[in-house]
């Protein structure tokens, strides 16, 4: 082999691309990996707040979104969220589990980046060059490929596209992947943001700028789908868990209800302090339930004439309605944030096209995608990092 022929050559030195050079590796494959930025895995490194939320104690398929959702069935299954936990362990690496199962280092991505690029450097296959922009990928008439970057060319038996998608441009996201993949003739599912912040442009940003900071176990909910975590208030619009999970299932255009007391039955307990506290004013009873600055908000929303009225002289009615507010208060975002703090891109290249077992394209041999760039979303809680994961090692097996 001459210095630029390798086995496989990988675009992308994210999580999945990583993963997969160092699986690669462990079958004797020498692995080019190219990464157009000046240093690899620096979405790794952001993820998480800084923490890397690694994978989750509880993987379903439900948990993920795909126009074709039994692909990641057989991926998943092969290198499961407690295969990359043992490895975790091997690494001495410490972490905690947060709500929902979420697992996250306790002293930053870099131990997983670190432990990734360790697992590369355990063999003398892996070469990874950064500052490599790929300019051209196309067949070669005895096989294989051409890869051209902006400073060398080089030839493969294998290339995987492991590129991510359009989320975070400022850590690299991009659409090559997608152009790849359509080059090669693969249909690629319009891509749009995914757990992302919503914006407002009414009444209501003016409510959610007030109350920047402030955050409140809520309900979102619309006709797909319901998620009950923490709601964050920002000078732009909402935020938080629960606000990034249903950005995956809204379309621009659409509202969506809060339920700002998901815990609570608000006409049982109003009734009840009805009678027990009639003279006491509503805003003071929700007022041991979120915080005084909240409240005070959704006074002015929703029953601004009957601030001073106290719970004794509000109708069992009027009580009932404005509970059905509290409950499933109605908003219509203007949008999002978009791909700027987006951690995800939805949609992306067809999976119906690639084999769910090799992650192979099926239009052209020896063409691998993994990771984000596929039509393949999870939800908040270190499920897209397990599939960066099992995507890699299930190509890795066959590249």
């Amino acid at each position: 082999m001459s210095a630029t022929d390798y086995d496989v050559i990988v675009l992308g030195a994210g999580a999945s691309g990583l993963m997969l050079a160092a699986c690669a590796a462990k079958r004797g494959r020498s692995v080019l990996v190219l990464e157009k930025a000046n240093k690899v895995g620096k979405k790794i490194l952001m993820s998480g707040g800084g923490k890397c939320n690694f994978t989750n104690l509880d993987v379903e398929t439900g948990h993920y979104l795909s126009h074709n959702p039994h692909f990641v069935i057989s991926a998943l299954s092969r290198y499961s969220n407690w295969d990359f936990i043992g490895m975790v362990a091997d690494y001495k690496i410490a972490y905690e589990e947060r709500k929902h199962g979420q697992l996250f280092t306790l002293n930053g991505s870099k131990d997983i980046l670190n432990m990734l690029l360790a697992e590369c450097e355990k063999s003398t296959l892996v070469d990874l060059r950064t500052q490599h922009d790929v300019q051209n990928v196309k067949t070669l008439d005895q096989g294989g490929f051409m890869v051209q970057t902006n400073q060398a060319k080089f030839n493969c038996e294998s290339v995987v596209v492991a590129t991510g998608g359009l989320s975070i441009p400022s850590l690299g996201g991009s659409g090559f992947g997608y152009e790849l993949a359509q080059k090669f003739g693969h249909y690629v599912y319009p891509t749009r943001a995914g757990l992302v912040p919503f914006t407002f442009s009414d009444q209501f940003k003016e409510v959610t700028t007030r109350l920047s900071g402030n955050a409140l176990d809520v309900t979102l909910s619309n006709e797909k789908t319901a998620f009950t975590e923490a709601l964050l208030f920002t000078h732009r619009g909402l935020s938080g868990p629960s606000s990034l999970q249903l950005s995956n299932y809204w379309q621009a255009g659409e509202a969506f209800n809060i339920d700002f007391f998901p815990q609570h039955d608000l006409v049982q307990l109003l009734k009840q302090k009805k009678q027990s506290h009639p003279k006491t004013l509503l805003r003071t009873i929700l007022s041991e339930l979120a915080a005084k600055s909240i409240v005070l908000e959704l006074q002015q929303l929703i029953w601004p004439a009957d601030t001073e009225l106290a719970l004794g002289q509000f109708s069992d009615q009027k009580l009932e309605a404005i509970c059905r507010q509290l409950h499933g208060f109605n908003v219509k975002p203007s949008g999002t944030e978009g791909y700027r703090t987006a951690e995800v891109t939805l949609g992306g290249v067809d999976t119906r096209e690639v084999s769910s077992k090799t992650m192979e394209s099926k239009k052209q041999k020896g063409l691998f995608f993994i990771g984000e760039v596929l039509d393949v979303t999870g939800h908040l809680g270190g499920y897209n990092f397990q599939w960066a994961w099992a995507s890699a090692y299930a190509a890795a097996e066959y590249v």
